[in-house]
């Protein structure tokens, strides 16, 4: 996921443009099965329209005087107004600093700033270069265009035993931002993988969607609203998944879906846990939520997207994301995964409490404070009745989803529980 992360680190992604081409060119060869989907400029995707395409080829501004170059677009792609319309002109340095976008409150860093729905040009700096900039004529270059073309998504359905499906949606639309755009289609990446190489015929089907955030989910469930409706039990909104600060669980509207439930128990026993209300929400689980949507969503972060001081700017980068910070992000998502492979809901198989010893699973010596070890293969059994869901299991004894999973094969593999993918109450039922 790494090195994915770099290759695609540089390229100069938007809403629309070459830059979104090239970044879904690349995660074509990872997973091929990928589909591109095109909606055309002006086309209506429920209140919104689809913008006009940009392109970008070049930017700077330059002193006259002294022929130096500041904002320029080829060492950094974050030193232009995002869909910034083109200009060729000279002005004055008072003029032009009207059109220079700073983050005053952290000085030394290049913001990221975009004008998607309204025409205007832009330049971005560090706050101590803008001042510093010498008096005098400026030449102000932006090579631009903005035109009728197209918006494109992603996205790769994997079809299981069941239409049910778990979705997994990030976004493709941010330049050169390490956390807040690259670690959430690298893990997706790496997640399309994950479900291929280990379930070749999988019990669930799985949706993946790569956006350009808000307008690209908007644009996404115009046409597929129905059959998401009718077929997802459980996703994920992946943001800023590839640092190693902390574990964030963005909520749905009202925190009881599926996914809730889901991100609660594998986040039990990782560190540094954060919760966060809907009204903290940011990313497209905006939309996924929103009324008349209502999909069983929550948002899966790190550090949650304006919550950490890199946000945003150009030290979003691989001081930031990390391999070890990708990489936990991915336990979690196929800790997830497993879960509903393995079947999300066990049930007894044996009235009453079944005799453990005769199995090899329960001491075979009594005495205080021996059995400690066991406690969770039992409350794991105690509540192993068919309407709680592995998730639920996890939260109400307070154990890691990892281990609830392992309690549950090896209950399974003995015959002492049946493992279903639909809660159910009745044991002759479970075969």
């Amino acid at each position: 996921m790494i090195e994915w992360a770099r290759d695609l680190f540089p390229l100069p992604r938007s809403l629309t443009g070459d830059g979104v081409r090239e970044t879904f060119a690349y995660l074509q060869k990872i997973n091929p099965e990928i589909r591109l989907h095109s909606f055309a400029t002006g086309e209506a995707v429920f209140d919104w329209n689809i913008p006009q395409e940009w392109r970008i080829r070049d930017a700077y501004i330059e002193h006259l005087e002294s022929g130096q170059r500041f904002a320029d677009f080829s060492k950094c792609n974050l030193h232009v107004v995002g869909y910034s319309e083109p200009i060729d002109k000279v002005m004055p340095r008072d003029e032009l600093l009207g059109h220079v976008y700073t983050q005053k409150d952290q000085p030394d860093l290049i913001p990221y700033v975009t004008s998607y729905y309204k025409r205007r040009f832009g330049f971005c700096m560090a706050e101590r270069e803008k001042v510093a900039l010498p008096e005098g004529d400026y030449r102000v270059l932006i090579d631009s265009d903005l035109f009728d073309g197209e918006l494109l998504v992603g996205d790769m359905l994997i079809q299981g035993e069941s239409d049910q499906e778990l979705m997994f949606s990030s976004y493709i639309c941010h330049p050169s931002m390490a956390n807040n755009e690259l670690s959430g289609p690298v893990l997706s990446s790496a997640l399309m993988k994950f479900v291929k190489d280990n379930f070749p015929k999988p019990k669930f089907s799985y949706r993946f969607i790569l956006v350009p955030e808000t307008i690209g989910s908007l644009a996404y469930m115009s046409r597929n609203l129905d059959v998401m409706r009718s077929r997802v039990v459980c996703g994920f909104n992946l943001s800023c998944v590839g640092d190693e600060r902390c574990f964030s669980h963005v909520q749905s509207r009202y925190g009881n879906n599926m996914a809730d439930k889901a991100l609660r128990a594998a986040l039990i026993g990782r560190d540094n846990v954060k919760s966060y209300s809907f009204l903290d929400r940011g990313s497209d689980e905006r939309q996924y939520c929103a009324p008349g949507i209502d999909l069983p969503v929550a948002g899966f972060s790190r550090s949650k997207y304006g919550e950490y001081p890199e946000y945003h700017t150009n030290a979003d980068d691989f001081n930031v994301v990390t391999a070890e910070g990708l990489e936990g992000s991915f336990d979690v998502m196929s800790e997830v995964i497993r879960s509903f492979e393995t079947g999300l809901y066990p049930v007894s198989k044996i009235k009453g409490e079944p005799q453990l010893g005769k199995r090899d699973l329960y001491p075979t010596i009594s005495q205080k404070g021996t059995n400690s070890a066991i406690r969770v293969r039992m409350d794991f059994l105690a509540y192993a009745d068919g309407g709680n869901s592995l998730f639920e299991i996890a939260e109400i004894i307070g154990v890691p989803l990892k281990h609830v999973l392992d309690e549950a094969m090896l209950m399974h593999e003995h015959g002492i529980v049946g493992i279903v993918s639909l809660p159910r109450k009745c044991p002759e039922e479970i075969s």
